[in-house]
């Protein structure tokens, strides 16, 4: 057959596709009217999930989006619906009369601007080419856009049949019975890197007790989470180096560290389009604070600040050098240099490139400097760090290494969002750490060679401090885990 033969063949068969989908949709809208299926848990379960991934007040586009129930959920500063079914979107602009719908084809999709959130559920499996939706999409996103999506399991194809022709759920014509794999890969070739995974629903029927037990619980263990009637993934758009150097702000939190201050300023890089330092000084016991202006008045030639701690903790102390940064990327840096300052250009490189939104520093892959860590204080990291892993659903090897880089931009959405774990954290690094997996920010690990402390003495009760990190693993499981 020749070649502009075979697409028009081609281009035929997509126009025949759709078309039956059109019709089946509008069907479908229209028998809604006045009949419920099972699937209205499945569904209420689904708006759950995306208002847990999507923070409100972003600008969300939703294709496929129904009646718009899952676009209003997440409950977005400015929100655009697409469905290709008229009847659809007719009863969707009934319902939600603040937001945006219209009728489009996902593979011909024309639109203005770009979009914080992009929503596909339960699309993927309706497309007659994913790959070249995933690729249009491309264009309605920025650096910071998360695709968010859900799709059938392979493994639901026959129970799904089986309630459909029992009239029991909402038919379905021919579906693309995907793998997590192979959408993963279709979105490599599209533009797109996955960041999270995760599988929901075991039981889509609204039963008490039962539902909770299974659809909260159960479907996060192994292994009933391979039951799971749906599978969840973040991506992002692919990895670009930012166009222009940013200003770096170095946040130090200083407590008992006056004998380390003047090498702070001595060895600390200059980075991008320029480097700030900023001293956050908590209650030291010698003199910290002298320190630091003496090393201040002795290094004109560097831009530095000095701030007085007045609430209690490095979490504060964090908090507090953040809200006066200048510059576009933080930086943290502990004060005693068990983290080499030289070290952070590594953290910059990573940040800048794209390669990661969150660069989390790694003490536990080389060895380490003789007496850098005591046993107990090794082991409780290991513990932690495999605990964290699973909570979070990304690999993070070191929980308490205290150099840690993201954007000025990522640093607000984190604060932003705060109110949902609330100010339980002490040390700060677990307030990122887990502002960051809800935000769906890519982490990023970089292993650093843990050095000796060379002044004065560490602020970590190992036991008390302990206790305390043991209390976060169980809330993080609730919040997190099990939300």
């Amino acid at each position: 057959m020749p070649a502009n033969d075979s697409h028009i063949e081609t281009r035929n068969a997509a126009g025949q596709y759709r078309d039956a989908r059109r019709s089946h949709w509008d069907a479908v809208a229209c028998r809604r009217d006045g009949w419920t299926s099972m699937g209205v848990y499945y569904h209420r379960k689904l708006e759950e999930i995306y208002r847990y991934l999507i923070s409100p007040g972003q600008r969300v586009l939703e294709v496929g989006c129904g009646t718009g129930e899952i676009l209003a959920a997440v409950k977005p500063s400015e929100g655009v619906g697409v469905d290709l079914s008229p009847e659809m979107i007719r009863r969707a602009r009934e319902r939600f009369p603040g937001l945006t719908f219209i009728e489009a084809d996902a593979h011909e999709l024309r639109l203005d601007g770009t979009f914080d959130a992009i929503i596909l559920s339960d699309l993927v499996n309706d497309l007659w080419d994913v790959q070249a939706v995933f690729q249009g999409l491309k264009r309605f996103t920025h650096p910071g856009t998360r695709l968010v999506m859900n799709t059938y399991s392979l493994l639901w194809e026959l129970p799904l049949m089986l309630a459909q022709s029992l009239g029991l759920s909402t038919p379905l014509l021919t579906q693309n019975w995907l793998t997590v794999d192979d959408v993963s890969n279709l979105l490599g070739l599209s533009g797109f890197e996955v960041i999270a995974h995760r599988p929901e629903v075991i039981w889509p029927l609204g039963t008490p007790v039962v539902s909770t037990l299974l659809n909260r619980y159960a479907v996060r263990l192994w292994p009933l989470c391979h039951l799971a009637l749906t599978n969840v993934m973040v991506a992002r758009p692919c990895a670009a180096k930012q166009e222009q150097e940013p200003v770096v702000s170095v946040v130090v939190p200083a407590r008992n560290e006056e004998g380390n201050i003047d090498e702070i300023f001595r060895r600390t890089p200059e980075m991008g389009a320029g480097t700030e330092l900023i001293f956050v000084e908590g209650g030291s016991g010698d003199d910290t604070c002298g320190a630091i202006e003496r090393a201040m008045k002795a290094h004109p030639q560097r831009r530095s600040t000095f701030l007085r701690q007045t609430g209690t903790g490095k979490g504060d102390a964090v908090r507090l050098g953040f809200a006066h940064a200048n510059g576009d990327i933080l930086m943290i840096l502990d004060a005693d240099m068990t983290v080499p300052p030289e070290d952070l250009p590594r953290f910059y490189d990573a940040i800048v490139s794209g390669r990661g939104e969150f660069i989390n520093g790694v003490r536990l892959v080389y060895p380490m400097e003789k007496q850098a860590m005591r046993y107990f204080n090794l082991v409780g990291n290991k513990f932690f760090s495999l605990a964290f892993s699973w909570l979070l659903g990304q690999p993070i090897k070191d929980t308490l290494c205290g150099t840690k880089v993201l954007s000025r931009e990522n640093c607000k959405r984190i604060a932003a969002n705060r109110n949902y774990f609330g100010d339980f954290d002490p040390f700060g690094d677990f307030d990122l750490l887990f502002g960051a997996a809800k935000q769906n920010l890519k982490i990023v690990e970089m292993p650093v060679r843990y050095r000796q402390r060379l002044y004065g003495d560490t602020n970590i009760d190992r036991w008390r401090h302990g206790m305390i990190l043991l209390r976060m693993v169980l809330f993080a499981m609730r919040r997190i885990k099990f939300y």
